[in-house]
């Protein structure tokens, strides 16, 4: 698998964290996950079904809401009203990307709010929740002793899960203004629902009522002996394997695109030193890249026609002779026993004009430059870092970049 990191804009203009699992291979489908409440995208239980989904082919974004982990804005000042606003806005910048997600899978009061965002998201097939709630308003009973407090005073310190959060009356009022049977009696998908008969956070009766109140096609699962946060490894596990095999079925057949792309991937992987670069046709321009056994994601970004799922084509490269000049360093500060601790190398690609450059040679009036910040951090002498320095330029994609290049191209058939 491999991983993306990014953020995205929530209705008020946070920046909202988020990360996208993606599989070795093509990608089947996009899955998005919601997580607990006052948790996070790396809590356990959805990291292990993000690497679960992505096994099968499904690509998995996570994201912390409002006021949580990596993500902007204030706690306090968020409800699942709030909630649900962040999902929306997550599923619109699926969509933007070209990454439409086609199951969405919650966990705890996350599950309640894929079940409420999927009447805004058409283009989900399935759903699942993990120790959803029926009612949203149950959440209350974790802070319940601090319930007439925040009533009365408006607002109050509640601890959960061994940490401070400040919950205020337009957090109760919200809670008990949701009307989930509707909501699930809608729902209009296939929903799996999978809970454990002695969770002691949010009971099994739970799961039952929202059974009742879906319409088939509809599944339960029990999840024996998990606790409510399946903090055992092997329940997660087996939570995880259930979601990725029961939302097969519903999901789209593989894109026309996909069998090429996965013969690419096979090829690349027969022969090391390859890299094969295959268009996935879900955007106007992304690419699905093969090194090896790495799988990853090409792209331009929005302001130039793309969907930016991925680093654009000069991204790879100052990338490739940034990776290779720290490398060079690191082998031959490592050789000569140099304290250096550490580099961090920063590279920009733009074009001069000729006439602002005194050592160019060129054609068209234009000459491509790259500018490389190398920083050394260590009790490094004066001699050892200008060593350094002059090491750096003879790294082999330094060399290969101010060297002539034949590229020679055939077409294959």
């Amino acid at each position: 698998m491999s991983v993306e990191r990014f953020d995205f804009p929530s209705a008020e203009g946070h920046r909202l964290a988020a990360r996208l699992d993606l599989p070795a291979g093509p990608v089947r489908a996009y899955a998005l996950f919601a997580h607990c409440f006052t948790c996070g995208k790396d809590i356990h239980v959805a990291a292990r079904i993000a690497a679960a989904l992505a096994e099968r082919g499904i690509a998995t974004v996570r994201f912390d809401f409002t006021g949580l982990g990596g993500s902007g804005g204030d706690f306090a000042n968020t409800n699942f009203s709030t909630n649900l606003a962040d999902l929306k806005a997550a599923l619109d910048h699926m969509r933007a990307t070209g990454r439409t997600a086609s199951l969405l899978v919650g966990h705890s009061l996350g599950g309640a709010a894929v079940l409420a965002a999927a009447e805004a998201a058409p283009e989900v097939r399935a759903v699942a929740t993990i120790a959803a709630p029926f009612d949203v308003a149950h959440i209350i009973g974790l802070f319940a002793d601090r319930a007439d407090e925040i009533e009365a005073r408006g607002e109050a310190r509640v601890n959960l899960a061994g940490r401070p959060f400040t919950i205020r009356r337009s957090f109760l009022d919200d809670v008990r203004a949701q009307d989930q049977q509707q909501r699930i009696q809608h729902l209009g998908r296939p929903l799996l629902i999978l809970h454990s008969p002695v969770d002691r956070i949010v009971d099994v009766e739970n799961a039952r009522a929202i059974f009742a109140a879906a319409r088939h096609p509809k599944s339960f699962v029990s999840l024996d002996e998990a606790d409510h946060l399946l903090a055992r490894a092997a329940d997660a596990e087996y939570a995880a394997g259930l979601i990725a095999q029961w939302a097969a079925r519903y999901l789209p057949d593989a894109a026309p695109g996909d069998e090429v792309a996965a013969e690419a991937a096979d090829e690349s992987a027969e022969e090391p030193g390859l890299v094969v670069v295959e268009e996935t046709r879900r955007g106007a321009l992304d690419q699905q890249v093969s090194a090896g056994r790495h799988r990853f994601l090409a792209d331009e970004p929005v302001a130039v026609g793309g969907g930016d799922v991925g680093p654009g084509p000069y991204d790879f490269l100052l990338t490739a002779l940034g990776a290779c000049t720290a490398m060079t360093l690191r082998l031959y500060a490592d050789r000569k026993q140099l304290p250096l601790e550490r580099v961090r190398v920063a590279l920009r690609h733009h074009r001069e004009h000729v006439e602002d450059c005194v050592t160019c040679e060129s054609k068209d009036g234009k000459l491509d430059v790259i500018d490389r910040e190398i920083t050394l951090v260590g009790p490094l002498d004066p001699a050892a870092r200008a060593r350094l320095m002059e090491i750096a330029d003879r790294c082999p994609v330094h060399r290969t970049l101010t060297s002539r290049i034949d590229i020679r191209t055939v077409e294959r058939t």
